[in-house]
């Protein structure tokens, strides 16, 4: 019979947290209208990210250029509902600024749908 193992845990296994540990519980976001092709940029003039929380100050290095709520879900490696959370607390916080077009181009959505089938 074997004995406990010596060997370290796995660090992916180790590192994960829970989506709703990172949103604090929340599952919808402060503001509803948020969609994955939302344009988001950080606010010139803001508050110093320093008193931010982790995924918090990692949103607002990432929107130093205007970049979508979907390549932010990806860049911080979290769900879409996350990123909107954590996108919405920082828009309403007056850290970000969003747009959005009133119409998708076909080119989006042929994005879109061509990035939904490589999952």
């Amino acid at each position: 019979m074997k004995g406990p193992s010596s060997e370290p845990e796995d660090t992916a296994d180790t590192q994960f947290v829970r989506p709703f540990i990172i949103t604090g519980g929340r599952a919808l976001p402060a503001q509803a209208d948020l969609r994955l092709e939302t344009l988001v940029v950080a606010v010139e003039g803001a508050p110093d990210a320093g008193t931010l929380a982790f995924e918090h100050q990692r949103i607002v290095a990432l929107c130093q250029e205007p970049t979508t709520v979907a390549h932010i879900a990806e860049g911080i490696g979290v769900p879409l509902g996350v990123a909107k959370v954590l996108v919405a607390d920082l828009v309403v916080g007056g850290r970000l600024s969003c747009s959005q077009p009133a119409e998708l181009s076909l080119h989006t959505l042929e994005r879109i749908r061509d990035h939904v089938r490589a999952l």
